[in-house]
């Protein structure tokens, strides 16, 4: 079986292997669409490409096809373009690029140098992703442990007759989503009419939750006569929201403001339960809310079912310790991952300085 390289970047830019190939040699390849447009990779055997990939051979033995990676690896993606699909750089653009090339000797050893540096700071990166990823493992389970189990390790336990969850508190209560929460779905204002927007009330959309539970500041704001014309009751403070259809389904953030979404959010309002300790609730499940959802031709998750999903609920004293606790532990946490993000970004900013000194000759290299 032999690779198919494509436009991702993800595993080397592998989608996959079938049993023939199209190319025996070494060759550099490059994503000519996309978001990773310009991205360059030094293919060698037997392999194939798609179509959204160029390849590059050198015209003669006198230039490095080693040496040339790295040097269009550092300057092609200045020269890739905007367009429809994120960006661009076809054949007759990649042509036009102009490469520093010293003597053949000299593009060697620059290319052995950059393949023991980049390795190791490849090494380095790999690491830290993977320690990231640990920590966001933890959070999650940490979070899922708290709002099940409790904070005092020698309380009496029972089951709680949920098999996500297993055993609870003995005084904690098992209840549905909707006896905790009321489940609001919002609504898109007609956009034909301009007086509905740019207004000063934040309205949540799929596109405004990212991938660590929160909610990033709406750009779309709405005006009061908006809401008053949809005859929508405006969320309050301290609302968990959660999306229930398209291809994001399932994120959740939550928002300290009054604010507004549109039909694919539903905003859970916290009754007789702590907000925030509902937000945990929320993150704790939401691996088995979306595992043991009903899915038509889109993905939808609606509030029928969210709100028969069980929870288990502590008194709510207990809540607000729990909340505290958590709060204190993802801190310390999220100031741990925050740290190891900023050597991601200081690591990936001194490899393409480091190509950059090389392939310009702005850094020996013996």
């Amino acid at each position: 079986m032999y690779p198919v390289y494509s436009s991702q970047t993800k595993d080397n830019g592998c989608l996959g292997f079938i049993n023939s190939y199209d190319f025996d040699r070494s060759q550099l390849t490059w994503t000519t669409d996309g978001a990773n447009a310009g991205t360059v990779f030094l293919r060698e055997g037997k392999h194939n490409c798609t179509n959204v990939c160029g390849t590059l051979l050198p015209k003669s033995e006198i230039n490095s096809l080693h040496y040339m990676k790295y040097s269009l690896e550092y300057i092609a993606i200045y020269h890739k373009r905007a367009d429809t699909n994120g960006y661009k750089i076809m054949n007759n653009e990649m042509a036009e690029i102009k490469l520093t090339l010293p003597p053949l000797i000299q593009q060697q050893a620059i290319a052995n140098f950059l393949d023991q540096k980049v390795s190791e700071i490849d090494h380095i990166l790999k690491k830290t992703r993977e320690s990231i990823e640990e920590y966001k493992k933890y959070k999650q389970s940490l979070i899922t442990e708290a709002v099940t189990k409790g904070l005092n390790p020698d309380v009496e336990m029972k089951d709680s007759g949920i098999e996500w969850i297993g055993e609870i508190p003995r005084h904690w209560e098992v209840k549905p989503c909707k006896y905790v929460a009321n489940l609001n779905t919002g609504k898109t204002p007609p956009t034909t009419i301009s007086r509905y927007f740019n207004g000063d009330i934040t309205w949540y959309k799929p596109g405004d939750f990212n991938a660590d539970f929160r909610l990033n500041d709406s750009q779309d704001k709405l005006t009061t006569e908006a809401i008053n014309d949809r005859a929508v009751e405006l969320n309050p403070e301290n609302t968990v929201y959660f999306v229930g259809v398209g291809a994001t389904v399932g994120k959740i953030g939550y928002s300290k403001n009054k604010a507004f979404c549109n039909q694919q959010v539903t905003a859970l309002v916290a009754k007789q339960i702590n907000s925030e300790f509902l937000l945990y609730l929320m993150q704790s499940a939401n691996v088995y809310i979306q595992n043991n959802a009903l899915y038509t031709t889109l993905p939808i998750i609606n509030n029928g079912y969210l709100g028969s999903i069980k929870f288990s609920i502590p008194p709510l004293i207990e809540q607000i310790d729990i909340v505290k606790y958590i709060n204190c532990k993802l801190d310390e946490i999220n100031s741990l991952i925050s740290q190891k993000e900023t050597l991601l970004s200081d690591l990936e900013t001194y490899k393409k300085s480091l190509i950059y000194e090389c392939v310009t000759g702005k850094r020996e290299v013996d």
